[in-house]
């Protein structure tokens, strides 16, 4: 507490050109100060950053806060804009909760997503599209990554993209190594991290149900409520409904990063500790990257490109909700996924199923593709959930055949989309 004090007093007294910093004898204060920095009645900006962690070494400073933000302390104070900051989603957002102190104080919540795929790629400044996806089924869109954590070194196309993982991602003395070990440590909530870390590596294996994860770690599917809604409520993992039924959801992990640390560095990290052991072990983890990182990532990739990127003629209308969904075929007595679904307004503006589509990484998608679409379009139509306006849409890492290319010319019903149009086109 002393030293974030005076921290504190020597970043004010800095900014005020004063050769000695201050001493306060508390955080009543520091805060007050604070408050007096606009001299001459403009406007002043302060940022506090990582403000968890000041709260967390002095619990009493929201308070403090909210007493110097009070309206009857106005008239002491000149204007001082004071941003808080944190990456700890669960506790920045229990600062405005009801019984908080700082309730009722703040003119702007916001929060402040990662990157999305393509922003990404600009970031990085990476051209190649296939290059692209595969860096960002690793780091996501966080931006510290690239500078901070990986030294600026970036893939420079696909020839180079294994040894750059090696290099920046599996290699013991870059800061990268441990970020998906530590990250569940920024989040104050998460007391009992080797649970956390259990429930989040059975996800990160394919057992996206509860039921499957309660399996996966041999216990019962209640003892998993609270942690699986605590990681949901900080923002690690996701809860998404199935599209075409409402009882059925799965979990999903939303840092790439900490998906690809359960699965490929995890298993190996006594070898990946040793200096020089990062190429062998990435050389023989790469079925289960692609199986169980890459993949599912494509297949996310291509649900938001669907959902915010993807044109109205592309579509036959607009979107309003894009997820995968499951498809039981009473004939065939099994079930079908689908890897995008698309529910929107058509041109008349009626709602329905505007598309389905499916997402290969490593496939050259022909005709059986396309054939099976039309299947399940058939299966959802009985249904009533589809038509036959419906659109069917192939996403292929790896390009498509001459026949199928040429079945698409001119059929709006049939959409092709590989990673270039993913990250320019529409």
């Amino acid at each position: 507490m002393e030293l974030s004090k005076g921290r504190w007093a020597w970043t004010l007294a800095r900014h005020r050109r004063q050769p000695t910093p201050f001493r306060f004898t508390g955080w009543n204060e520091a805060v007050t100060e604070l408050m007096r920095l606009a001299d001459h009645g403009q406007p002043v900006t302060v940022v506090i950053d990582e403000f968890p962690f000041l709260a967390k070494a002095s619990p009493s400073l929201p308070s403090v806060i909210q007493r110097a933000l009070d309206p009857t302390a106005q008239h002491t104070n000149t204007p001082v804009r004071l941003l808080l900051c944190g990456s700890a989603v669960s506790f920045m957002s229990r600062l405005l909760s009801a019984s908080a102190p700082l309730r009722g104080r703040a003119g702007l919540e916001l929060l402040v997503p990662t990157l999305d795929f393509r922003l990404a790629a600009e970031f990085w400044e990476i051209t190649d599209p296939r290059t692209a996806l595969l860096t960002h089924a690793i780091v996501g869109g966080t931006p510290a990554y690239r500078q901070e954590f990986t030294h600026g070194d970036v893939p420079a196309g696909p020839d180079d993209f294994d040894a750059w993982v090696a290099r920046a991602v599996l290699n013991p003395a870059r800061p990268l190594f441990r970020e998906g070990r530590y990250l569940l440590a920024e989040e104050p909530e998460l007391h009992d991290t080797a649970l956390y870390h259990s429930v989040l590596a059975a996800i990160a294996h394919g057992n996206s149900s509860r039921g499957g994860i309660a399996d996966y770690l041999g216990r019962k599917s209640t003892d998993l409520a609270h942690p699986l809604s605590v990681l949901q409520d900080v923002g690690m993992i996701t809860h998404e409904t199935d599209a075409f039924r409402r009882n059925r959801s799965k979990y999903r992990i939303a840092e790439p990063l900490v998906t690809f640390y359960h699965s490929v560095m995890r298993p190996y990290w006594g070898d990946l500790e040793r200096p020089g052991r990062a190429p062998a072990v990435w050389h023989r983890t790469q079925s289960t990257f692609h199986s169980k990182v890459l993949g599912p990532h494509f297949e996310q990739v291509c649900r938001d490109w669907t959902r915010w990127h993807a044109a109205f003629e592309t579509l036959g209308g607009r979107p309003s909700r894009v997820a995968s969904g499951t498809v039981n075929d009473p004939a065939g007595r099994t079930n079908h996924e689908i890897d995008v679904a698309v529910h929107g307004m058509d041109e008349q503006g009626r709602e329905g199923l505007l598309a389905i589509g499916e997402a290969k990484w490593n496939d050259t998608m022909g005709s059986g593709h396309v054939e099976r679409l039309e299947h399940i379009r058939s299966l959802l139509a009985t249904q009533g959930k589809a038509t036959e306006a419906t659109r069917l849409v192939c996403f292929s890492g790896n390009g498509f055949t001459d026949d199928l290319r040429h079945r698409a010319t001119g059929d709006p019903s049939l959409q092709l989309v590989e990673p270039w149009r993913l990250y320019h086109g529409t």
